[in-house]
């Protein structure tokens, strides 16, 4: 314990305390118990319904499947627990103090996670707090957790520590470097937003690629090539531990709406992945690029809050329109190129400025690796208006077409951007930049920065008319419009200024501490303030205390109508409900009472999007009969739910009379427009030989009922007078639904596009469907292995330093 210097652990204490105290600041609702009402947890909480259901009456049991929602489909993407990731579930708990609370886990996350990559670029660790709070406090990491999308949230906050063992471990400590990027790298994966990860990895090319230029012509090959084969190491390990969700992921999404549809329709539009027209309708306008150094350049949210002093505050006052204030407080002050948004993308004014300026004094390569990516984020984010790189990425990088939202990939920038200006800091502070280069760039950097802002600031409103293509659709008079667009305005303006200030005072301490005026300390602790009082406040503009309410209304948010009563009164384990009086196939809460004909995802299976397209959304009551819809909810004479029972819904499982052989899956569901789902099957050639030997007809007294129920186990008894084409009204997918006839595993095949269908031979049978997919139990296995390893490399490295450790204490003895 000699050795230990507590002095030199105080600013890693210290960075832990002002985290905390930082993040409950900013959630100090949640300090008088209340809770973050997030809208996609909300959305979720009706989703997982079954399937937590499930877990309380089967513990240790995984479902893997719910039939909660769009007529039925994997777990995967909901939720699912890997217990063979408990290790790397460990590490995210004690990186989190074990009981920090959603979402200060995630703010906390934020903080901590850079504070770690900038230890192991050597920034001091005092100014390290600088740079984390710069990073954890950029405006779209709280945006998301306003939303609730908290895998995103997660994922972010770890994309900093993954890069930190990368660099490590290219540095030349391997050992270390090797299991802080498989330990890091593998909770980024177990997070599961793959989106997220994936532009983690654009920026980890970027880098290895500049690291190799680096090394070749330092004469370091010999170097590099062991560094990369330890991070293929460790890559793997981190891979080995998520592979159950990985290969149960990859192996659903080629069947959702982000792999190939099989129908030939609009082929101008398809990919491999999702229509671009769909993945780029949230694209970040060129011009729009400017709110990462001025928040609101484009006004805000889409539901911004103005207050008294607004001119849409008086000209409503003016008109003695009621409720103004509420009205006030979800104004469509956005008018940017995105269809709508909750908040801008704000990387704060200092750091860009401080960016800026570590073009020209930080001297490492790290600064090209953080341009280049920096650059290409931001091009990438301008999707449709900037097509030629947009559409080269999706012909061309594996995966790209996968995602949507690609201005969400602005997630690099936020990194790149107060990475590189800490650099610069870190140089200036510890006085490794000369003075007169320190005032020469700097004033560079503060005309640059501070003449784009005082440009705005002073003429830049008469460039733009500050009206949005989807002004014309809101339900407000000419007068009110005008009121808005004046704010819009009035918010430009203000908040140019708002930046040029903190540039200025930003610029003036770094002048203050070059010419002797002010210590060090007093920087860093300036800066810390600078940083607070820029970002906090811009932070609260889309998230405040008004998201939070308390506990009851959180942990159950759906509060069931007389309608839904009405059905619960139904003991029937398994029928399908159509609720009309909400948006059936952007609901979640029909799905939190009942088996829901639509739900909430955004990776439905495609074969039943394709239904939704051209079926359910037409009312094609056939298929609303075959997909077994006992009840549909439709708005009363008030607006008010209320019931009609469809006595003509086939049940959930029937035998028919014929099928028909068609020959493509256009024809399959076209064939769904005129036909008889009772006595009918549609039949894709491709399983023409499952059918071949069948003699069509059916025996009036031949029965099939459900006898249990349980969404991953479905259990029928069958009485067959001669054999029998039954169709089960479950979705069909291959991949892990097994039928078995008496224990017996037998074929089964598609009908109608999305069902499944079974011969049933005559007599008396048990007939079940197993969901036992070898991805997820295969999985499990390996990733039982790679955490074994994981573990015993921590324990190899421990007993290393301890024994380093008890060395160094002898030789200081002696």
């Amino acid at each position: 314990m000699k050795n230990i210097n507590f002095k030199q652990m105080l600013p890693y204490l210290a960075a832990i305390i002002i985290f905390l105290i930082v993040t409950f600041a900013y959630l100090s609702p949640m300090l008088e118990g209340k809770q973050l009402r997030q809208g996609d947890t909300v959305s979720w909480t009706g989703a997982a319904k079954e399937i937590l259901d499930f877990r309380k009456a089967h513990p240790g049991e995984e479902p893997l499947w719910t039939n909660s929602m769009f007529g039925g489909m994997p777990a995967y993407m909901i939720s699912i627990l890997t217990p063979s990731n408990n290790v790397v579930s460990f590490f995210d708990r004690a990186l989190n103090l074990f009981s920090l609370p959603n979402p200060a886990n995630f703010i906390f996350l934020y903080f901590l996670g850079f504070f770690i990559l900038l230890l192991v670029l050597k920034v001091d660790p005092w100014l390290s707090i600088i740079g984390a709070l710069a990073f954890g406090f950029s405006s779209y990491f709280f945006v998301i957790i306003e939303a609730g999308h908290n895998t995103k949230a997660a994922t972010i906050g770890y994309m900093a520590p993954v890069l930190a063992g990368i660099i490590l471990t290219m540095r030349g400590k391997y050992l270390w470097g090797c299991f802080l990027t498989a330990i890091f790298l593998s909770i980024n994966i177990k997070m599961n937003h793959v989106q997220m990860t994936y532009y983690l990895m654009i920026l980890v090319l970027i880098y290895i690629l500049f690291e190799l230029y680096t090394k070749i012509k330092e004469k370091q090959l010999t170097m590099f090539i062991k560094a990369s084969a330890v991070l293929i190491i460790a890559v793997f390990l981190a891979l080995g531990t998520n592979i159950t969700s990985l290969w149960t992921t990859y192996e659903y999404s080629k069947d959702t709406i982000r792999g190939t549809s099989e129908l030939s329709s609009n082929p101008e539009v398809k990919t491999k992945g999702l229509d671009i027209d769909y993945a780029t309708q949230w694209s970040y306008g060129i011009d729009e690029a400017f709110t990462l150094l001025i928040p609101d350049f484009k006004g805000g949210s889409s539901s911004g809050k103005l207050g008294e002093s607004s001119e849409a505050y008086a000209t409503l006052k003016q008109n003695n329109v009621p409720n103004i204030k509420e009205i006030t407080s979800q104004m469509p002050l956005y008018w940017g190129a995105q269809p709508f948004t909750s908040g801008p993308v704000y990387a704060g004014a200092i750091f860009v400025f401080l960016f800026v300026l570590g073009l020209f004094i930080v001297k490492t390569p790290m600064k090209w690796v953080l341009l280049t990516a920096t650059t290409l984020s931001i091009m990438l984010a301008w999707g449709k208006n900037f097509m030629p790189l947009t559409q080269f990425f999706f012909d061309y990088f594996p995966m790209y077409s996968k995602f949507r939202a690609v201005a969400s990939i602005l997630v690099i920038a936020e990194l790149c951007i107060p990475l590189l200006g800490i650099l610069a800091l870190n140089q200036i502070i510890t006085k490794k930049t000369e003075k007169a280069d320190v005032l020469k760039y700097g004033k560079i950097a503060l005309y640059i920065c501070g003449g784009i802002t005082l440009f705005f600031a002073l003429i830049g409103s008469s460039f733009f008319d500050f009206k949005s293509a989807t002004d014309a659709q809101l339900p407000y008079p000419e007068w009110l419009m005008n009121a808005i667009i004046s704010d819009r305005k009035s918010i430009f303006t203000t908040d140019a200024w708002r930046s040029l200030l903190f540039i200025v005072l930003a610029a003036g301490l770094i002048w203050a501490f070059i010419e002797n005026k002010i210590k060090k300390e007093i920087v860093i602790i300036a800066f810390i303030l600078l940083v607070i009082i820029d970002m906090f406040p811009v932070d609260k503009r889309y998230f405040d205390n008004s998201n939070f309410t308390n506990k009851k209304n959180v942990e159950t948010p759906f509060q069931a109508t007389d309608a839904d009563m009405m059905i619960l009164e139904d003991k029937d384990p398994n029928y399908r409900v159509y609720n009309v009086t909400v948006n059936p196939f952007t609901d979640a809460s029909t799905s939190y009472f009942h088996k829901s004909v639509g739900g909430y995802h955004a990776a439905k299976i495609r074969r039943y999007q394709d239904l939704i397209e051209r079926h359910i959304s037409k009312n094609n009551v056939k298929v609303l009969n075959m997909l077994n819809t006992r009840y549909f909810i439709v708005p009363d004479q008030n607006k008010q739910p209320q019931v009609q029972r469809n006595v003509a819904a086939l049940g959930n499982a029937w035998f028919v009379e014929n099928y028909k052989i068609v020959e493509n899956p256009d024809s399959e569901i076209s064939a769904l427009s005129n036909f008889e789902p009772a006595t009918t099957a549609i039949i894709d050639k491709r399983f023409n030989d499952y059918v071949k030997d069948y003699k069509p007809g059916k025996d009036s007294t031949s029965t099939i009922l459900l006898s249990n129920y349980l969404p991953n186990h479905l259990t029928y008894q069958a009485n067959a007078k001669k054999e029998e084409l039954a169709v089960f009204s479950e979705i069909y997918y291959a991949n892990g639904w097994n039928a078995y006839i008496d224990g017996k595993q037998q074929p089964y095949i598609r009908v109608n596009y999305v069902l499944r269908a079974m011969k049933i031979p005559q007599g008396e049978h048990k007939i079940e469907f197993k969901f036992e997919p070898k991805s997820y139990y295969t999985g499990e296995k390996i990733g039982y292995a790679s955490s074994f390893i994981l573990l015993l490399m921590l324990l190899g490295l421990c007993t290393k330093e301890v024994l380093a450790f008890n060395k160094k204490n002898k030789e200081a003895v002696k």
